[in-house]
């Protein structure tokens, strides 16, 4: 988990109640929403390598994050540990694109968001995506991990980009969320598109589903 302090309604990753099955969290001191979403410092990556491995070592059967970004560290991340380890929602994108999907992407920042996360996770770099609107509530709240969250406008906000998105490819029949606070609107996204949408909560219930527990 990174280090924040603003709100986590239900279905966000950081919830008590958003997964059914049992979760342990830690927060890697000093990452900051801003210094990982928009830096791509290989400094970065060490903080997380050593939280992983305490969890293995503490018996969790698998390992996930709480940030979207840390995909272009996917191979890094899982080389250090010896369970499954799951970076990002965006490693739904190869698996939906290899059966023929035709996703889109929507991010909390699309000017940090390149080829160096998909690649990281071994999905198309020419992926399209939308953010969400920079130095709106939700962008704000978010990056600036501010205390206050309006949902309202944060949901307004997930599907004013999923209409901008959906408007330059109509084509696209899949969506992804790469932001893991992002799956609380899920719900409402997939009833105002009728399309799937996967993000870190699709993600972590389908892997764990066939992750074998510790015994």
């Amino acid at each position: 988990m990174l280090e924040t302090r603003f709100p986590r309604p239900l279905g966000d990753i950081g919830h008590p109640e958003t997964f059914a099955f049992p979760v342990r969290r830690h927060v890697v001191a000093g990452t900051s929403p801003e210094r990982v979403v928009r830096s791509d410092d290989p400094a970065l990556l060490r903080p997380f390598i050593d939280a992983a491995a305490q969890l293995a070592d503490e018996g969790c059967a698998a390992i996930a994050t709480s940030c979207g970004f840390l995909a272009r560290w996917q191979r890094e991340l899982q080389a250090a540990v010896p369970v499954p380890l799951w970076s990002s929602a965006l490693l739904q994108l190869a698996e939906a694109q290899a059966l023929g999907r035709r996703c889109g992407v929507i991010t909390i920042e699309v000017a940090s968001l390149g080829p160096a996360h998909f690649e990281g996770v071994g999905a198309d770099p020419a992926t399209p995506v939308e953010g969400i609107t920079p130095g709106s509530a939700l962008h704000c709240t978010l990056l600036q991990d501010l205390p206050a969250l309006d949902e309202a406008d944060a949901q307004a906000q997930v599907l004013a980009a999923a209409q901008r998105l959906l408007a330059r490819r109509p084509a696209l029949d899949t969506l992804v969320l790469e932001c893991t606070n992002l799956p609380p609107y899920a719900p409402a996204l997939r009833a105002a598109t009728g399309l799937p949408v996967l993000d870190v909560v699709t993600l972590l219930n389908a892997k764990m589903k066939a992750c074998p527990m510790p015994r």
